[in-house]
């Protein structure tokens, strides 16, 4: 199937199971986070487009539900796209709140029953430590060195992101992998320290690099 013919695609020429149901994977927007897996049929679909907030069907309850009709927790859709066989759907999600009925962001968060060696997810892991940010900016916890950040104020954080680049500097001339990787992230931290001092959403950020990369694409 080419890239047009997928474009073209519609609810009715999905390839619905013996049910009436397609899965569909619930992934944050923001952060490439999967959040979740649920069911829909004909109807849901329609709703989660036509009210722009995810709606599943339930196979235990044989109905149709929003989620976080009851929590407060929906999920804003920003895209609905189907896999190369249209049997599955990629729901691209801005959350309002946690994902899971136990209060974690994503239904995803016990230990893996396997892991390789294989790089992390680094985006997910910075977004992650920007929530943390966030909540420290918001609550201002005593003896956090973030706290202290946000209360000595810009030109404070800025002479420490000065300082970790510098230190970035010297351990890359002084060919230290590890103590390159430590300053490294030390820089990116204070840097996101930074974005919360000045009011600064860190999708702004990805915004401009994904601009940046489409246009070098475009080239």
């Amino acid at each position: 199937m080419t890239g047009d013919e997928q474009q073209a695609i519609t609810i009715e020429q999905l390839a619905w199971d013996s049910d009436g149901l397609i899965p569909g994977i619930v992934q944050d927007a923001r952060t490439g986070e999967v959040r979740m897996l649920g069911y829909l049929n004909g109807e849901s679909l329609d709703l989660t487009i036509q009210t722009g907030i995810v709606h599943f069907y339930s196979r235990s309850r044989q109905r149709i539900w929003k989620k976080g009709e009851t929590s407060g927790n929906v999920l804003r859709l920003i895209d609905a796209r189907p896999d190369c066989d249209g049997d599955t759907l990629l729901l691209r999600v801005v959350p309002a709140g946690p994902t899971c009925h136990t209060g974690e962001d994503s239904c995803f968060f016990s230990q893996p029953l396997a892991q390789t060696d294989e790089q992390v997810d680094g985006p997910l892991i910075i977004s992650r430590i920007a929530q943390v940010v966030d909540e420290r900016h918001a609550e201002r916890p005593k003896g956090s060195y973030t706290t202290y950040l946000f209360e000595q104020g810009v030109d404070k954080i800025g002479k420490k992101i000065g300082e970790e680049a510098a230190e970035v500097i010297i351990a890359s001339k002084n060919d230290d992998p590890e103590a390159l990787a430590g300053e490294a992230a030390d820089l990116l931290y204070h840097l996101l320290v930074m974005l919360r001092a000045r009011d600064l959403p860190l999708d702004m950020v990805w915004n401009v690099l994904e601009t940046r990369h489409a246009g070098k694409q475009a080239r």
